[in-house]
């Protein structure tokens, strides 16, 4: 059984910095694609950032020059550093690992970001 754990969110102010985490436990190889996603009150989830294992990189346009994903494919895990945080980055941040072959996406339970003053 596969299990994605998410770190890292909390209460910033505009302008401030989170790195979030999420790694993933069990039976889970050859992940092809690690990414975020986020969903704020009333709107439906959007993808944030996506990287594959070749490392290929997309990022919503509304965060590019702000985040930046990584991964380090020993542990499973993949990370969002947001920088230049503004208000309305804040959501519910969920990451989503997707395994070759099988194509089966596994999503983390998700973690709360709020930027404000």
């Amino acid at each position: 059984q596969v299990r994605l754990v998410e770190s890292g969110g909390g209460l910033v102010q505009p302008g401030g910095s989170l790195r979030l985490s999420c790694a993933a436990s069990g039976n889970i190889v050859n992940i092809y694609l690690m990414g975020w996603y986020r969903q704020a009150p009333g709107n439906q989830r959007e993808l944030v950032a996506t990287i594959t294992s070749s490392g290929m990189l997309n990022y919503a346009d509304s965060v590019k020059g702000r985040f930046t994903i990584s991964r380090d494919n020993a542990k499973n895990t993949v990370y969002l550093q947001m920088n230049s945080l503004k208000p309305e980055d804040t959501a519910v941040y969920y990451c989503k690992f997707r395994a070759s072959i099988t194509w089966t996406d596994y999503w983390g339970q998700g973690t709360q970001v709020t930027v404000s003053s």
